[in-house]
């Protein structure tokens, strides 16, 4: 009996902070018949069966999906060379998503073949970036394929730069060309007709422009010497004719010795989001607080590693408890989406981007907790560690640049998120008590940006 291959081996589901990446079979599936008898040895007894042999040789590498919004990822580094044999598990290469880095492991033994998609480069989720080979026999026939695909990338990438020629419109064709010989009658508009006996035109001499020759006011103007008039009273217009495409607005000229840089995945996804963000209707309140008692908190909780960014977390979660309609969503514009979780995301700066960690079940941790799990994500998020559920699972996103001595600013709404609150610093002001008396306390403004 025939041997199945390897591949067909069912790989369990990992929990490591890896991405395995799946691959198609490229030979079709064979069979071949086997004759099996009854042990009564009868003919009558024979049967007849197909038994299906999978030869599993050469496999494509895809790019994997790293995110619900990720539609392309770019190779940052091959961590194995063509040649390598690879081992289930193993990591092959570290992509780029729209959030973060990530290795990618292989769910299958072989040999790394081909590499279709260079370091530095990018492909969309799905296509082809390697070539696997089962053994060494089939390494040459694996790089003709990624040589073939490496082809066919182009054509499958029309440029879209190119400019479309405009479409002229055909001339109107005269009538004498098209209309057979012999007696025709003439059919023009009720308001040439008007026109025609205005001007004295005889209707035989005006040749019609219209469909199947129908005599326009155009017509009648023209065979009268007149300029057309503008305010022409509509007539039958003829068939729409395609209308070529307006011109894009000339690019602003680069002033001398400056250098065009293209966004980076993370940046282009920054910039996806906020342009999204700008079509949900939101509302901007602002409130100072007081902060003397916050500040003193701080102050003994800081030389146990607690942050203020922390704090600030803390204290908005146990504040969306009291108050689960700003912990909701409203997705579709028809209806509020009431969140199980609190999960706050907090936005972090980090080099080429913007980023948003979540603390989750932020309302649920202590403070201790909560400040350790922060600290851990901020380092995960630096080094681009960060795992899909640690960035896309925010219910409400908290933006601090107190630290920067920012006194107030407007954050702009994540998509799919309820609000936002958009933290200044906290600063000794002078203000005045219910009495009437002056003094100095230390006052911080914050934002809150929600949906409508």
């Amino acid at each position: 009996m025939a041997t199945l291959s390897p591949f067909l081996s069912k790989t369990p589901l990992s929990n490591t902070p890896t991405i395995s990446f799946s691959s198609s079979i490229s030979t079709p599936l064979k069979w071949k018949s086997i004759t099996s008898f009854s042990p009564s040895g009868s003919s009558s007894s024979r049967s007849r069966r197909r038994i299906f042999i999978v030869q599993s040789k050469i496999r494509e590498i895809f790019m994997p999906a790293l995110s619900s919004t990720m539609t392309e990822g770019k190779i940052v580094s091959w961590i194995k060379s063509e040649g390598d044999v690879l081992s289930k598990g193993e990591s092959v290469v570290v992509v780029e998503s729209d959030k973060a880095d990530m290795d990618v492991e292989t769910f299958y033994d072989g040999i790394l073949a081909a590499i279709v998609v260079p370091e530095g480069e990018s492909a969309p989720v799905g296509a082809a970036i390697g070539i696997l080979a089962e053994t060494e026999a089939e390494v040459a026939q694996a790089k003709a394929k990624a040589a073939s695909a490496g082809a066919a990338a182009p054509a499958s990438h029309p440029v879209t730069s190119t400019p479309v020629p405009a479409v002229s419109p055909p001339e109107p064709k005269k009538v004498a060309e098209s209309a057979p010989s012999g007696p025709r009658k003439t059919v023009a508009t009720p308001y040439a007709k008007k026109l025609l006996k205005q001007h004295k035109v005889d209707i035989n001499s005006v040749v019609g422009t219209g469909p199947f020759g129908r005599i326009t006011p155009e017509d009648v103007e023209k065979a009268a010497g007149i300029a057309p008039s503008k305010s022409v009273a509509p007539s039958a217009a003829p068939a729409a004719l395609p209308k070529p495409a307006p011109a894009a607005a000339p690019a602003a000229p680069l002033l001398p010795g400056s250098t065009v840089v293209p966004f980076t995945t993370m940046q282009a996804a920054v910039s996806k989001n906020m342009i999204e963000s700008l079509s949900v209707p939101t509302f901007r309140v602002g409130y100072p607080i007081i902060t003397d008692a916050l500040d003193a908190l701080y102050e003994k909780v800081k030389p146990k590693g607690v942050t203020m960014t922390a704090l600030l977390a803390k204290a908005a979660a146990m504040a969306l408890v009291q108050h689960p309609v700003v912990n909701a969503s409203c997705k579709d514009g028809k209806s509020f989406t009431y969140n199980a979780n609190i999960n706050i995301a907090v936005a972090v700066a980090i080099n080429g981007g913007l980023i948003t960690p979540v603390l989750q079940d932020a309302d649920k941790l202590d403070l201790y907790l909560l400040s350790q799990k922060w600290k851990e994500l901020v380092e995960k998020a630096r080094s681009k560690q960060l795992q899909p559920h640690e960035y896309n699972s925010g219910t409400f996103t908290l933006s601090n640049l107190g630290m920067f001595g920012v006194d107030r600013f407007d954050a702009i709404l994540p998509p799919g998120q309820g609000a936002i609150m958009a933290v200044g610093a906290s600063k000794p002001t002078v203000v005045a008590d219910a009495d009437g008396f002056f003094g100095v306390k230390s006052k911080m403004l914050v934002s809150l940006i929600s949906i409508s």
